[in-house]
C-alpha cells in the first residue's frame, strides 16, 4: 500500500490535497520535485513530477510500478507534437497521448509514465485536469519563462524572415 498523509485514513482525501511541498525552483541545470495526489472518480491517484531545466517528467499511478514511458515534444514543422513510446505496451497509447497534449500546452519536452488500469477517456481527462491544476500553481514560473523564451525565438525568426526579403 502507498503511504497516506499523516492523520488521514486510507482512501480518504480530496483532489486538491498535497502530499508534500514542492522543492525549490530548479536552478540552471537543477531538478525540482513535486508529489501530489487526488481522488479521481473514487480512485486514489498519485503523481510525481520532476522538473528538469527544459523538460518535465511526470509519473501517474495507483501503485509502485513503471510499466511504460513516453516522450513528446513540439517541432517547428508540425502543429501536433512528435511523440514516441520509449518502453511499454505499444497497444496502450495513454502515456503517448497525454505527453502530446501536455507538450502542446507547455511547448516543453514532456516524459509521461501512466500506470493506471483505467484508460477510459473521461477518467484520463480528470487526470489531465489534475495535472494542469498543479502545473498552474507550482510550475507557472517554469512555463512562463519558457513561453517568453519561445515568443522571443519566434520574434527572431520573424525578423530574420523579413530581413531575407
Amino acid at each position: 500500500p502507498l503511504p497516506q498523509p499523516a492523520g488521514q485514513e486510507p482512501g480518504r482525501g480530496d483532489a486538491a490535497e498535497r502530499v508534500s511541498a514542492p522543492a525549490p525552483p530548479a536552478e540552471e541545470g537543477g531538478i525540482s520535485l513535486h508529489n501530489f495526489h487526488g481522488r479521481l472518480a473514487e480512485q486514489l491517484v498519485h503523481f510525481h513530477a520532476m522538473r528538469l531545466q527544459d523538460s518535465l517528467f511526470l509519473w501517474v499511478g495507483d501503485g509502485p510500478q513503471l510499466s511504460n514511458l513516453a516522450v513528446a515534444m513540439c517541432t517547428p514543422r508540425d502543429s501536433i507534437p512528435a511523440s514516441t513510446l520509449l518502453f511499454g505496451n505499444a497497444s496502450d497509447n495513454t502515456s503517448n497521448s497525454l505527453a502530446q497534449r501536455l507538450a502542446s500546452k507547455t511547448k516543453k519536452q514532456i516524459f509521461v509514465s501512466y500506470n493506471i488500469q483505467n484508460t477510459d477517456s473521461s477518467f484520463i481527462l480528470l487526470v489531465e485536469n489534475r495535472i494542469k491544476e498543479e502545473m498552474a500553481i507550482f510550475f507557472k514560473d517554469f512555463f512562463s519563462k519558457m513561453l517568453l523564451s519561445y515568443i522571443f525565438e519566434m520574434a527572431k525568426c520573424i525578423q530574420f524572415n523579413q530581413a531575407s526579403f
